[in-house]
C-alpha cells in the first residue's frame, strides 16, 4: 500500500510540475527563512547559558538634581558587595569587575598587547562557570599580583611553554609584576562578559576604596541562595542604603537586581553598560521569531490554497478509490502523506538554501551562526519534526476536504458542488497579503527611522575624524605629538578629550552659585583640550570659547550646554543664557569655585535613542586625555594615516598605533537598528515572493478551470483586455481587503516601536498608500501573466478540447 501511495504521489507531482514547483519552492523559502531566524534566536537565547548558579547583576537607578530623567546604570560602588554579604544571608557570594583595555604584558623578550583584562575578585571564578583548564579555581585570584590568562593570550606570550608560575610584567600607570596562576578556555562568543585575562582585585585594593560610598566605577554580581525571593530582597535595599550613606546622597540612588540570563538582551534601557558584548534588544528576538513564523505560515498557506484548488482535478481519483472500498481515513492518510513528502523535499532544499546564505547572514548579524546537522544529531530530528508538523498541518484541510467527495456525484461528472466554494482560499490569500503589506510598511518606516538617525544634524562635525587611544606615556608627549601631526597638510586638526562622543559620558557632581543659595547638581562631563569646540565645530549660544590666553581656563573655566543652562535657570525662566556667563561654578569636590565662560548649543553627544542630557566641559591639562581626535583630509586619507602612524611609532614606540573612525563608532550605535531594518526588508521580500507564488498558482488554476468560459467569450467578441480584467479583478479585490486590514495593524505596531526613540520620524499616510499600491501592482503583474496567457489562447482549440 505504501508503495502504491508513493507511486501515485510521484506521478501526481510530475503531472503537475508547475504546481509542484510552486509548492516545494515556496515551502523551501519559508522554511529556510524560519531556520535562519531560529538559528539567530537560538544564539541570542544561549547567552550566558553555561553559568548554572543563581547570579544577578547589581544595577542602580540614579536621579540627581540636574538630570533630565532617572537613569539606569550598570555600575555600582566598591564597598557594596561586602556589605550586602554581611547584612543579607540571601547573598551567598559576590564579585565585582573593572576592565583595562589594550594592556601591555611582557614575558622575557615577548611583548603583547592584551585586548581586555578584568580586575576580578577571587570569587569571580567561584561564581562563574568559565572553564578553567589549569590552576585552582578557588584560589587562582586570591593572592595579590595573580593573573589568569585565556588560552589565546597565553599562546601569544608563552607559545607552547607551560605558563603556570611564570612572571609577567604589566606596564600602565604603574609597573606591576603578575604570577600566572591559571589558564582559561577561550571565552565563548555567547557570553556577555568578554575578556582575555583576569587580574586579582586584591592587587589594587586599599581601605580608602572600602569607604568610597558614592563612587560608581565597577560592575557587581551577586550569587543568591536558591529560591530567594528577589522582589522581597530588593525591598530591603532602601534600608541598606540608609545604613551606609548620608541622607543627601542616598536619595539619589535606588538598587535593583538583573538576572544574569537577562543582562545581554534585557539591558536596552541601561546606560554605562561597558561590559555587555553584542548587547541586543531582546524584544527583537521575539519579533524576529514572529516574523519568521509568519513567513513559514504564508508558505504553508500556499500549500493549502493550491491543494484545495487542485481538488476538482483529483475528484475522479477519489471517487474511484471510494467506490472500490477505500475509507475516508485511508484517503485522508494518502493526501497527508503526499503533503509530508512535499515538505520533506522542501526541507532538503531549504537546508541547501540555508547553507548557501549563512556566510551572508553571519556577516550581517556579526554572530557565529552554523547549522549543526552532523555535530548535533538532535538537530536533524528537530528539523524532520518541524517538516512533518508543517506537512501534517498544511495537509489536514485538503485531506479532509478531498475525503468528503461523494463517489456517485464525482463519477457522474457533477463536481461543481463537490469542489466547494473558495471562501477559505480567499480568506487565506487575504491573510497572506495582509502580512506581506504589514512587513512592507514596517520595512519602509524602519528604514526611514534609521536614515533619520544617521543623517540628522547632531550639532557637531564628526566627518573624517579618527580617534587614537592615549596612555600615560602618550599624554606626557601630547603637545609635541600634536605639533608633529599638524606639520602635514593632510592633517587639519588635533584635539584631546577624556571621553569619546557617542558613548555614555561619565557623570560628576557640580556646584553652581547663582543669585540664590548654592546648588549641587549632577551632569555629564568631559575634559577637553582648548580647541575641542572649534575642532568639532560645536557652536556657542553665549559667551566665549576656551583660550590659552586666560590662565584660569586651565582648570577654573567651564562651558555648559543649553540643557544644563535651562536647568540652572529653571527657577528664573525669564533670565537669558547670557546671565549665566561669569557665574561661579565648579566640580562638587572642589573648595574654590571657577566660572562659567560660555554656553554651547545643544548637540547629541550620544545616540539618538537618548535625549540630550546636561553637559559640562572643562580644560584640565594635568589630568591627561583618554584619546586623541585627529581630523584628516578626505582626499588624502591614506597619506594622513601613514603620517600619523609614522609620528606615533617614532615618538611612542612602546605603544601600538591603533585608530578608529568616529563615523564608524557612531554607526555601531545603530547596528541593531540596521540589522532589524535589513531583516525586515528580507522577510518582507520573501513574504511577497511566496504570496505571489501562491497567487500565480491560483491564477493558473482559475484560468485552467475557466478555459471553456474564456473560449466562448472570445468567440462572442470579448477582447483580451476584457478577459484579463475578468480574471484579475477578484484577486485584486482580495489584495485591497488585505490592505484595509493591514494598515491599522501596521500603524499600531510601528507607533509602539518608534516610542523607543527619543528622536523619531512622523508616520506619513503616503507610506501606507505606497505599500498598498505596490502590493496591488505586484499582485496585478502576477495574475495578469496567467490572465493574458489564457486570453491569448486559441478559443477553437479550448472549445474542441472541452
Amino acid at each position: 500500500m505504501f508503495k502504491n501511495y508513493m507511486t501515485i504521489a510521484l506521478r501526481n507531482m510530475l503531472r503537475h510540475k508547475g504546481f509542484t514547483f510552486i509548492n516545494i519552492f515556496g515551502l523551501a523559502i519559508g522554511m529556510a527563512a524560519f531556520l535562519v531566524i531560529m538559528l539567530f534566536v537560538g544564539y541570542e537565547l544561549s547567552f550566558d547559558s553555561i553559568h548554572k548558579k543563581n547570579i544577578y547583576r547589581l544595577d542602580e537607578v540614579q536621579q540627581f538634581e540636574g538630570m533630565v530623567a532617572p537613569q539606569n546604570v550598570a555600575l555600582s560602588m566598591y564597598p557594596m558587595i561586602s556589605a550586602l554579604q554581611n547584612d543579607y544571608p540571601e547573598v551567598v557570594n559576590a564579585t565585582h569587575i573593572n576592565a583595562n583595555e589594550k594592556v601591555p604584558l611582557v614575558y622575557g623578550e615577548q611583548k603583547v598587547y592584551i585586548p581586555k583584562i578584568f580586575w576580578a575578585d577571587s570569587s569571580f571564578l567561584q561564581m562563574f562557570d568559565f572553564e578553567l583548564l589549569s590552576g585552582e579555581r578557588m584560589i587562582a585570584l586570591k593572592e595579590p599580583n595573580s593573573i589568569v590568562l585565556t588560552e589565546e593570550s597565553a599562546g601569544k606570550l608563552f607559545g607552547k611553554e607551560n605558563p603556570l608560575g611564570k612572571t609577567l610584567i604589566s606596564y600602565g600607570r604603574d609597573t606591576l609584576n603578575f604570577k600566572v596562576t591559571g589558564i582559561l578556555k577561550n571565552i565563548g562568543k555567547n557570553s556577555h562578559l568578554q575578556f582575555d585575562g583576569l587580574r586579582s582585585f586584591s592587587t589594587i585594593h586599599n581601605e580608602d576604596m572600602m569607604k568610597n560610598w558614592g563612587g560608581n566605577w565597577l560592575v557587581s554580581y551577586l550569587q543568591l541562595a536558591e529560591n530567594t525571593n528577589v522582589a522581597a530582597l530588593e525591598k530591603k535595599f532602601p534600608d541598606f542604603l540608609a545604613k551606609y550613606m548620608s541622607e543627601d546622597n542616598r536619595k539619589s540612588y535606588k538598587l535593583f537586581l538583573q538576572p544574569l540570563k537577562e543582562v545581554h538582551a534585557g539591558s536596552v534601557d541601561i546606560t554605562h553598560d561597558y561590559h555587555n558584548f553584542q548587547k541586543f534588544d531582546g524584544k527583537y528576538t521575539y519579533i524576529f521569531s514572529i516574523l519568521a513564523l509568519l513567513v513559514l505560515t504564508i508558505a504553508s498557506i500556499n500549500f493549502v490554497n493550491l491543494s484545495t484548488a487542485q481538488s476538482a482535478g483529483r475528484a475522479k481519483e477519489v471517487g474511484i478509490r471510494k467506490s472500490v472500498g477505500a475509507y475516508r481515513f485511508q484517503i485522508a492518510r494518502q493526501f497527508i502523506g503526499e503533503s509530508v513528502l512535499l515538505t520533506l523535499v522542501a526541507l532538503l532544499l531549504a537546508i541547501i538554501i540555508v547553507e548557501i546564505s549563512l556566510p551572508f547572514v553571519r556577516n550581517l548579524s556579526e554572530r557565529e551562526l552554523y547549522l549543526p546537522l552532523f555535530s548535533q544529531p538532535l538537530t536533524i530530528l528537530a528539523l524532520l519534526g518541524v517538516a512533518i508538523i508543517v506537512g501534517v498541518l498544511s495537509g489536514i484541510y485538503p485531506a479532509v476536504f478531498l475525503s468528503t467527495f461523494e463517489p456517485s456525484k464525482v463519477l457522474k461528472g457533477s463536481i461543481q458542488g463537490v469542489a466547494g466554494k473558495a471562501t477559505l482560499r480567499n480568506f487565506l490569500v487575504v491573510g497572506q497579503f495582509a502580512a506581506a503589506i504589514i512587513l512592507i510598511i514596517g520595512t519602509v518606516l524602519a528604514t526611514q527611522q534609521l536614515r533619520y538617525m544617521q543623517n540628522r544634524q547632531t550639532g557637531f562635525n564628526r566627518q573624517q575624524v579618527i580617534t587614537i587611544p592615549m596612555s600615560r606615556i602618550a599624554n606626557q608627549k601630547y603637545e609635541t605629538l600634536k605639533e608633529e601631526l599638524l606639520r602635514n597638510p593632510a592633517v587639519t586638526g588635533v584635539t584631546g578629550s577624556n571621553q569619546r562622543l557617542g558613548n555614555n559620558l561619565h557623570q560628576t557632581g557640580v556646584k553652581f552659585q547663582g543669585n540664590g543659595p548654592l546648588r549641587e547638581l549632577a551632569t555629564s562631563q568631559v575634559v577637553v583640550d582648548f580647541d575641542y569646540l572649534s575642532f568639532y565645530n560645536i557652536q556657542l549660544a553665549e559667551g566665549r570659547n576656551f583660550s590659552r590666553d586666560y590662565a584660569a581656563d586651565n582648570g577654573k573655566s567651564y562651558i555648559i550646554n543649553e540643557t544644563m543652562a535651562r536647568e540652572l535657570l529653571k527657577d528664573t525662566p525669564d533670565a537669558s543664557f547670557a546671565s549665566l556667563v561669569g557665574k561661579p561654578f565648579a566640580f562638587g569636590w572642589e573648595d574654590s569655585l571657577g566660572t562659567i565662560i560660555g554656553v554651547a548649543k545643544d548637540f547629541n553627544f550620544n545616540s539618538l535613542h537618548h535625549k540630550i542630557e546636561t553637559l559640562t566641559m572643562n580644560v584640565r591639562k594635568d589630568w591627561g586625555y583618554s584619546e586623541m581626535s585627529v581630523r584628516i583630509e578626505a582626499s588624502r586619507s591614506q597619506e594622513a594615516i601613514q603620517h600619523i602612524s609614522g609620528v606615533w611609532n617614532r615618538m611612542v614606540p612602546d605603544l601600538f598605533f591603533e585608530y578608529t573612525f568616529l563615523d564608524e563608532h557612531f554607526g555601531k550605535l545603530y547596528q541593531s537598528d540596521k540589522q532589524v531594518s535589513l531583516v525586515m526588508s528580507i522577510l518582507a521580500g520573501l513574504a511577497i515572493l511566496i504570496a505571489c507564488l501562491g497567487l500565480f498558482g491560483l491564477a493558473a488554476f482559475t484560468a485552467q478551470k475557466r478555459t471553456r468560459e474564456i473560449g466562448i467569450r472570445k468567440v462572442l467578441g470579448a477582447s483580451t483586455f476584457h478577459i484579463t480584467t475578468l480574471l484579475s479583478k477578484d484577486f485584486l479585490k482580495l489584495v485591497f481587503i488585505a490592505f484595509i486590514i493591514a494598515s491599522p495593524v501596521a500603524w499600531w505596531a510601528m507607533s509602539s516601536w518608534l516610542e523607543d526613540f527619543a528622536y523619531r520620524i512622523d508616520m506619513n499616510l503616503w507610506v501606507f498608500v505606497i505599500a498598498g499600491v505596490v502590493a496591488l501592482l505586484i499582485a496585478l503583474g502576477t495574475v495578469s501573466f496567467q490572465s493574458i496567457k489564457a486570453a491569448l489562447a486559441n478559443p477553437i482549440k479550448s472549445l474542441r478540447n472541452e
